[in-house]
């Protein structure tokens, strides 16, 4: 780690994936001269604990960004299309969680353990990729590596706490008004989300797949360099609170099997293999809620694709998925000698 220390910018500080940033950057010992944690107006006078100190909550304005050398963003697309420039005119490197510049040729979409090399290319704003799309990789990436992706199928199981808290709150209230034979309370999703499955993350565009199910398929092909990927995804809410799972199913270039895939996922950073079916040993987002690594198991020869493999990855949606990282990428940019600033 370097010997800098860094000033640095929490937008949406009060948020969940801010709150994820702020223990996170404790547990990392990420070095800091400053921590600033910036929020809308009316989370002014708030404060945050961060170590033995107590941190004000400044409203995140354009000249909250002066002197800061980088910033995380986890306040949403608005927030960023409006104060992520801003941020970067004074100097001020932006990590950004939201989809608002995800797709921009000009801004690198990175998960460190697949891409860091576009991290050299920034112009002040780097993006993580949607939390679906980065635990699928998890598993997907070293598989691609061993073997040449050609096409690919993912299948999601999205919690709660993807939507916010207003969803793991739902889904609380619907488990403690069916206990007490009550009403269950909805107004987050277009249906009561316990006990039941929801096919339906984000809008629908015109071709019937979701915003969500769209960003996998962009996002994927970005990450891995393969602009002609084939890719379809069904992403669906269900009833757990945290940690989402993807069901992916693999075409590749190359013979595979599942021996080698099991070495590729093991030789891999970012993913823990928990492949021992006869011992029901697989990855679940219980078991995967707070950890930094992605559950990957499974692993079974695909019997309708050639050259196929079907797996199944658990990760934590507010972890890589979000905070964790963001901070990954700075971590990176560190060892890689990259200058943290705009």
């Amino acid at each position: 780690m370097s010997s800098k220390s860094y000033r640095v910018g929490i937008v949406g500080a009060t948020g969940a994936v801010g709150q994820e940033l702020i223990a996170l950057l404790q547990a990392h010992a990420l070095p800091l001269a400053e921590l600033r944690p910036l929020a809308s107006a009316r989370s002014v006078g708030r404060h945050i604990i961060f170590g033995q100190k107590k941190i004000a909550v400044q409203e995140a304005t354009p000249a909250a960004f002066a002197d800061l050398d980088f910033a995380f963003f986890g306040a949403g697309t608005a927030v960023t299309k409006k104060l992520a420039p801003e941020a970067v005119s004074r100097g001020c490197l932006v990590i950004d969680k939201s989809s608002a510049y995800r797709m921009d040729p000009q801004v690198p979409l990175v998960v460190p353990e697949i891409n860091a090399e576009a991290l050299r290319s920034h112009h002040g704003i780097i993006a993580s990729p949607n939390c679906s799309t980065a635990i699928a990789l998890m598993g997907l990436y070293p598989l691609h590596q061993a073997f040449g992706l050609k096409r690919v199928v993912f299948s999601t199981y999205q919690s709660v706490s993807g939507t916010g808290a207003d969803a793991v709150a739902e889904l609380e209230a619907q488990v403690q008004a069916y206990t007490a034979q009550q009403p269950l309370p909805r107004t987050v999703y277009p249906y009561q989300i316990f006990q039941n499955l929801i096919p339906h993350i984000d809008s629908f565009g015109a071709d019937g797949y979701t915003g969500e199910e769209s960003k996998m398929r962009a996002e994927s092909r970005k990450i891995l360099g393969l602009p002609d990927l084939k890719v379809s995804a069904t992403c669906v809410r269900v009833p757990v609170v945290r940690a989402h799972s993807v069901a992916i199913n693999a075409e590749f270039t190359r013979p595979v099997s599942v021996a080698a895939a099991r070495r590729a996922i093991t030789a891999f950073a970012g993913a823990q293999l928990i492949d021992e079916p006869a011992n029901h040993a697989y990855p679940t987002p219980l078991a995967f809620s707070r950890q930094e690594q992605c559950g990957v198991g499974r692993i079974r020869l695909d019997t309708a694709l050639d050259n196929g493999l079907a797996l199944w990855v658990s990760g934590d949606n507010l972890w890589k998925g979000a905070a964790l990282n963001a901070i990954q990428t700075v971590e990176k940019m560190i060892a890689l000698g990259l200058p943290l600033r705009a």
